[in-house]
């Protein structure tokens, strides 16, 4: 899959990193900033996607597209679309811009809105990527849990740099016998749940 990104996928890939590393450094407000997934994390869950089960590829907090780009590259292996859902307009723009740029648009289904609201009508989710606000990690584990196929994937973001703020969704998944469940300590740290 990676020797297949395109020369704009990976020309906006690197246009995002550079806008993150700036926001990071310059006192850029939270919620202005991408807060976006290292490549060694987009990667990683790109390869847990392709070796999913059958079924719906879903991913709350899209920001600028980074992520959604590197499970597009799953997505396209598979012949499905990821629903990638993003709630604050500033990013959507923003995504909108880096589906177009990258020509991914085909693999890309952008939702508008609370993922907690929309979210209810999506079944047999195969694989989910969970990387927005932390606060709400916990009812998003809840609506996708019961939503998911046998063997799905659900990976969550900053398990170890926002270890406290998730820490009550890790410790229900993991007391949830309808799941295993793994640290994964790469970058900021990827939280595995396997749907028996």
């Amino acid at each position: 899959m990676f020797n297949e990104i395109s020369k704009e996928m990976s020309n906006r890939m690197r246009q995002l990193e550079e806008i993150d590393k700036i926001d990071r450094g310059n006192g850029t407000p939270r919620l202005e900033r991408l807060r976006q997934i290292p490549p060694e994390t987009g990667k990683f869950i790109s390869l847990m996607a392709a070796n999913c089960p059958k079924g719906e590829f879903v991913e709350i907090g899209t920001s600028a597209g980074y992520s959604t780009m590197w499970l597009s590259l799953a997505a396209k292996e598979r012949n499905i679309r990821i629903k990638t859902f993003e709630i604050l307009p500033e990013k959507i723009k923003l995504a909108k811009e880096t589906f177009k740029t990258a020509g991914i648009g085909k693999y890309v289904d952008l939702i508008e809105g609370d993922f907690l609201e929309l979210g209810k009508n999506i079944k047999n989710i195969a694989f989910c990527f969970l990387d927005a606000e932390k606060e709400i990690y916990e009812k998003c584990f809840d609506l996708v849990a019961p939503r998911m196929v046998k063997n799905g994937i659900l990976i969550a973001d900053n398990a170890i740099d926002h270890y406290n703020e998730i820490k009550p969704m890790m410790d229900k998944a993991e007391k949830d016998d309808r799941f295993d469940c793994l640290m994964v300590p790469i970058a900021k740290g990827e939280f595995i749940c396997r749907r028996k």
